[in-house]
């Protein structure tokens, strides 16, 4: 991973997540800044947009803040060089066991919800005539 830091901006484009919606994440600790500028910019790295990635991924799945900072909490300490029992390593990997059932659970619900609703605009589009250029 290289050590180059990145501006806002630049973390904003790569992430397509608002300046505003970074701050806030900032905010309530899910991602901080691993620097800032001599004139007191933000600045960021790779590790930190891998986990705003990792946030932007779980929103739309309707997870919370608080599952958010969990499951990160927890790949924090699995990634960390901090010898870990083995208790505590398998309590860890069993919380991410338990995100991604959710997540698959949380996408399966989308389909159906995404495949209602194609019915619904087909339904629509069939009672409309055909040649209709409106």
């Amino acid at each position: 991973m290289s050590s180059e830091h990145m501006q806002i901006g630049e973390v904003a484009v790569r992430t397509e997540l608002s300046l505003r919606t970074i701050r806030h994440y900032e905010e309530t600790g899910l991602v901080i800044p691993s620097a800032r500028s001599q004139g007191g910019f933000r600045l960021y790295t790779e590790a930190d947009v891998a986990r705003l990635m990792v946030i932007r991924r779980m929103k739309p799945l309707g997870f919370t803040l608080d599952e958010m900072r969990e499951l990160l909490a927890a790949t924090d300490r699995l990634d960390s060089d901090e010898e870990l029992s083995t208790a505590e390593r398998e309590e860890l990997l069993a919380q991410i066991r338990a995100f991604e059932k959710a997540a698959q659970q949380r996408v399966e619900d989308l389909r159906t919800q995404l495949a209602r609703a194609e019915e619904f605009a087909a339904t629509l589009r069939q009672r409309l005539p055909q040649d209709a250029t409106v």
